[in-house]
């Protein structure tokens, strides 16, 4: 746990240290569940790429040439491992991942909005496989920690950083609700796609809100419905057949929450409806995606009858 020591005293070590060591023995167990994503772990990060580049919209770990074809095709088989591939792209020795979300084109959204992130330390919350933690690399933060609950995110982001060794990037298995044990503790925190997934949504920017430095920045991105009214959709079983969505807000009630929530200076900097091009299948998510949930017969509508999701970015800035 390394990065600990970028903090203050404040944060709660022994909290952090109690959670981290019990969550690391629940990840270590000899079960499947674990080992598949584990065992590929292991044999991806003990490769060390020559070539990293994250300042294009693919993050590049490795150059085709450094390894031979047939070491590439049992990384390909290690990556595959990790399917669905949610975020990306990205390219691993040559390998093009192509993945579900072409979450390059939300980075360019927010790009122009990013503060400074010179020798910050930061927060991403819900960060996934990392890829905005590693686009995030050249701006030269301190550190970005990553919270990732789930075990195959976390491993993929593990065995992508792995291979392409920066030390001031960390992931660790934690929620947004551990977010209380680090107050004060972060310039600037990213919570992008999370805050629809949670039942008491002002608790969980109040969270935020704590864990920011004073003056810290939020960049916030979060499904949404379109209109200007200060109200939320509270879908009865699923949205987008996405189980687990509770308060879906218009842009407007988003920065309501933000203000109640103890935020200065909230900004709505993009708004803009969904589509097939940017959210679909590929030869890495194979599944459902975004296509299968609207309506075929009105693309206004999703497939349970609600308003077609857009999707807000606001920041925000804590007193």
């Amino acid at each position: 746990m390394h990065y600990l020591s970028h903090f203050h005293q404040g944060i709660d070590y022994d909290a952090i240290i109690e959670i981290h060591e019990q969550r690391q023995r629940w990840v270590n167990q000899q079960k499947k569940g674990f080992l598949r994503y584990r065992q590929p772990f292991e044999r991806l990060s003990a490769r060390q790429a020559e070539f990293t580049d994250c300042t294009t919209d693919t993050v590049t770990i490795g150059r085709a040439e450094e390894i031979s074809s047939e070491i590439r095709q049992d990384i390909k088989e290690q990556l595959r491992c990790f399917m669905p591939w949610r975020k990306g792209p990205f390219s691993v020795f040559g390998i093009d991942i192509d993945a579900e979300w072409r979450s390059e084109r939300k980075w360019n959204r927010l790009r122009d909005r990013l503060p400074d992130l010179s020798n910050k330390i930061v927060a991403d919350i819900g960060c996934n496989n990392g890829y905005y933690m590693f686009r995030m690399v050249p701006t030269g933060p301190k550190l970005v920690l990553g919270f990732e609950p789930a075990v195959q995110h976390y491993y993929c982001f593990k065995s992508l950083n792995g291979m392409a060794g920066f030390d001031n990037l960390e992931v660790d298995l934690l929620g947004v609700e551990h977010l209380a044990l680090f107050p004060e503790a972060f310039d600037v925190i990213f919570l992008m796609g999370i805050i629809y997934h949670h039942s008491a949504p002002i608790d969980i920017l109040r969270n935020v809100h704590s864990a920011l430095a004073p003056g810290g920045t939020l960049l916030i991105e979060s499904q949404a419905i379109p209109g200007s009214e200060p109200l939320a959709l509270f879908p009865e079983r699923t949205y987008a057949k996405v189980p687990g969505t509770y308060f879906v807000p218009t842009a407007t009630t988003l920065e309501y929450w933000l203000e109640r929530a103890g935020f200065a200076q909230v900004e709505q900097f993009c708004t803009h409806p969904m589509n097939s091009d940017e959210q679909r299948s590929t030869e890495w998510m194979i599944f459902e995606s975004y296509e299968d949930y609207i309506d075929p017969e009105n693309p206004s509508l999703t497939v349970e009858g609600y308003p077609a999701p857009w999707r807000v970015f606001l920041s925000a800035v804590k007193r």
